[in-house]
């Protein structure tokens, strides 16, 4: 990691999109839309978590960046989970004597080489050395980015999804609500239904709406390949107007970007239920410089720059940010900014 550069964490949380459940339904989660939801009385980021006692259930993550760290719980329950990024794999336990009160670092790791990498979490229950059960449960995890070079500032963009600047093709719709960014969103269930937007900065978040009856999108970035993902909701369930999200998940992140002209393009894949994509903002964050990092020399075949990751024990991790030498008025201004951005929404 490039301590001396302007790195900050992401947050994503269990029910983002940028998420990928290999079988949503090996998961148990809250229902955020229920009546009797209250994410403030429980200690889960956003009220929520994905828990499992199948073997083998997974959740992975691509991402761009130095460091990742994941946060789950421990307790008498909990078994062993599998750590791989990329072609490595960690076996670490979540089993500890009593259930901690809060969420969990499960791994952590901040020497990874800057490159593109992939993230899974799979569980592996109860082995030889766990005296727990076969219980998983994943949180959220942090992502450490780059925004600007060292001795830079950079400030952060909204555009709400009713902005001229965004160019629309196809059927939508609106939702009017205080509950939304800047009071609104837009959706659509027409197939190949799309949202454009042109903006110069070093990194780029997208917010909507999650629900089981949303399904699959695609985003392409300045005519890379297109990456597609889900926005069906964390409970997994039959397809219908059911356990909504409330408050608009992370549904793109790009970063390390170069001060050129950027265009993101993001169209609905209905498919045959003429599933819902819905688009609440885009954030832009702008530096005061740009230092786009070069990736690092992976001949190595690890993902790590030293032998190993720093695997903290679950029951007595803690979570630290300016120990990782990242930026803790960023952080904390990230942190202020998923919760304001995170308001209560529905279609």
């Amino acid at each position: 990691m490039d301590y001396a550069a302007f790195n900050t964490n992401v947050t994503v949380d269990d029910f983002d999109s940028v998420l990928a459940y290999a079988q949503q339904s090996a998961w148990q989660t809250p229902d955020p839309s229920s009546p009797s939801f209250n994410a403030s009385a429980t200690p889960w980021w956003m009220g929520t978590y994905h828990k499992t006692d199948v073997i083998g259930a997974s959740v992975s993550f691509n991402f761009t960046g130095p460091a990742i760290f994941i946060y789950g719980h421990s307790g008498p329950s909990y078994g062993s989970y599998e750590i791989q990024i990329d072609s490595i794999s960690s076996n670490l336990s979540a089993y500890a004597s009593n259930n901690a009160s809060g969420p969990t670092l499960l791994y952590g790791a901040s020497n990874l080489t800057y490159a593109d990498h992939t993230l899974t979490l799979r569980n592996l229950g109860a082995t030889g050395r766990d005296q727990g059960g076969d219980t998983l449960l994943f949180d959220y995890l942090l992502s450490t980015i780059q925004l600007a070079p060292s001795n830079a500032t950079a400030s952060n963009t909204t555009y709400e999804e009713d902005n001229p600047a965004l160019t629309y093709s196809g059927t939508w719709n609106s939702n009017k609500s205080p509950n939304f960014s800047g009071g609104g969103s837009s959706y659509t269930n027409e197939d190949k239904a799309s949202v454009s937007f042109s903006f110069h900065g070093s990194a780029v978040y997208v917010f909507g709406d999650k629900k089981n009856d949303h399904g699959l999108y695609s985003v392409v970035l300045d005519n890379k390949t297109a990456e597609v993902y889900s926005g069906i909701s964390g409970c997994g369930g039959a397809f219908g107007a059911t356990c909504e999200q409330m408050k608009p998940t992370l549904e793109y992140l790009a970063s390390n970007l170069d001060d050129s002209l950027h265009t993101l393009t993001i169209e609905n894949i209905a498919g045959v239920n003429n599933s819902y994509f819905d688009l609440d903002s885009i954030v832009v964050t702008v530096p005061s410089a740009y230092g786009p990092r070069q990736f690092d020399d992976s001949a190595s075949g690890t993902p790590f720059i030293t032998s190993s990751a720093w695997t903290p024990s679950p029951s007595n991790a803690t979570k630290n940010n300016a120990a990782m030498g990242l930026s803790p008025s960023w952080d904390a201004f990230i942190f202020l900014f998923m919760i304001l951005v995170y308001s209560q929404s529905w279609k």
